[in-house]
């Protein structure tokens, strides 16, 4: 390899870090709130947790089986396991009847089947309505993939039927076309009151819409100038009739207000007014495109309604998690975060200051020594345009070990910098 071409290879501290604090975030939202030193059976059907297949024990020809964080730690090590995020009403299946002669090291006192697991081509490995596998080797081009919260696949943003929404204004949860479909009372939230994925636009379709608006431009323009004075004085006679007509609007909403307020909350549920507030959705009569995917804005679950007709709805169709905020992966994430016993302290900032001042002042100069010693070590191989390689990090940190250990020998030696 030329030097140059393994100095496009290389990368910087920087970037090694920046890398490492975005894999720590990955891990946090993927682990955050499950277990991993015990067996997460004993809590029955746990509402979110971090879940695992594996390919070792269940692979593609026999049933499929979910396992919880620890026992893909303790039971599965070394295996070939399927990362699944997180699913929700799930109970660990290791070591039941789904894994032949295998027992749970961890928890051996289980049922041979969860009768209300559910289970999908997630945990043979396989994604989105492409049931191809993730990360997939025949993919030239990576591609993101966005979890529905209701059948809780993984879907490729090329196969969502939208475009993407802007995440800056805070998490959203995506629901999938086939679960939009099946649960079609979401169409009219999503047309009414929540931000709706738009269908994506072709160039040829931007085109054809400028023009026509630039056509209607210039026609605007010539009426306005032909008007003239008598454009104006209907316009000012067309406002005054708006602002009238606003007023009026105004007292007969509060008259109606006024007489709803007058009538009991449990005399009007009796007689179903104003009850309902899907119902009054579907009465303003708001139509949208009943294709793609959506994604939902923030908060979006409080506006779901919840009269009894509603959650009946909800609870029939499998989907009553809908109207609960605490279902969402942010709160399991949350939850994860309150749990850490270092409250997101850098554990080794969390080792420096259970130290006392003199053993924080020598790490402190122990760290400097390194800190020099390692520049002038690297700075050896920029002089000379050298790659530096693992081996040369690793023998690197044996002589600080060698030097380290020497000093520990001759404690009269030990100095300072």
């Amino acid at each position: 390899m030329s030097k140059k071409a393994a100095k496009e290879e290389t990368v910087t501290m920087l970037d090694v870090l920046e890398k490492d604090e975005e894999l720590e975030k990955e891990a946090s939202a993927v682990l955050g709130g499950s277990d991993h030193e015990r067996c997460s059976y004993p809590q029955g059907y746990v509402k979110r947790q971090a879940l695992y297949a594996c390919n070792t024990c269940t692979p593609a020809h026999v049933e499929p089986a979910g396992i919880c964080l620890a026992c893909s730690y303790k039971c599965h090590d070394g295996h070939d396991l399927f990362e699944l995020y997180t699913k929700r009403d799930f109970r660990c299946d290791c070591g039941n009847s789904r894994f032949a002669d295998m027992e749970c090291t961890l928890y051996s006192e289980k049922q041979q089947l969860n009768g209300t697991n559910k289970y999908s081509h997630n945990f043979f490995g396989l994604y989105c309505t492409c049931k191809r596998p993730y990360p997939d080797p025949e993919e030239q081009v990576e591609d993101e993939m966005f979890q529905c919260v209701v059948c809780e696949d993984w879907i490729h943003s090329r196969h969502l039927g939208c475009s993407l929404p802007d995440f800056d204004e805070g998490t959203r949860e995506m629901i999938c076309e086939v679960c939009m479909n099946q649960q079609s009372f979401l169409w009219t939230y999503a047309a009414a009151h929540l931000e709706e994925c738009s269908a994506p636009v072709s160039s040829e379709q931007e085109r054809e819409a400028k023009t026509e608006s630039s056509r209607v431009g210039v026609k605007k323009r010539e009426v306005k100038q032909a008007d003239g004075q008598e454009g104006k004085v209907k316009k000012e006679a067309t406002k005054r009739k708006k602002e009238n007509r606003g007023v009026a609007s105004t007292s007969l909403r509060a008259k109606e207000q006024s007489d709803r307020d007058e009538v009991p909350a449990s005399k009007r549920a009796r007689r179903g007014e104003a009850a309902c507030r899907l119902k009054e959705l579907k009465t303003v009569g708001r139509e949208t495109a009943k294709s793609g995917a959506v994604f939902w804005p923030p908060g979006w679950r409080s506006e779901l309604c919840s009269c009894v007709s509603c959650r009946e709805m909800y609870s029939a169709a499998g989907v009553f998690f809908l109207s609960d905020e605490s279902d969402t992966v942010l709160a399991y994430e949350n939850k994860g975060k309150d749990d850490d016993p270092l409250g997101g302290q850098d554990p080794l900032m969390a080792a420096l200051d259970s130290l006392d001042r003199v053993q924080r002042l020598e790490m402190i100069h122990e760290y400097n020594d390194m800190k020099t010693e390692l520049k002038e070590f690297l700075q050896r191989f920029a002089a000379d345009g050298d790659v530096v390689t693992p081996d040369d990090i690793r023998r690197f940190f044996e002589q600080q070990q060698s030097r380290k250990q020497s000093r520990s020998s001759n404690p009269g030696q030990f100095y300072l910098s």
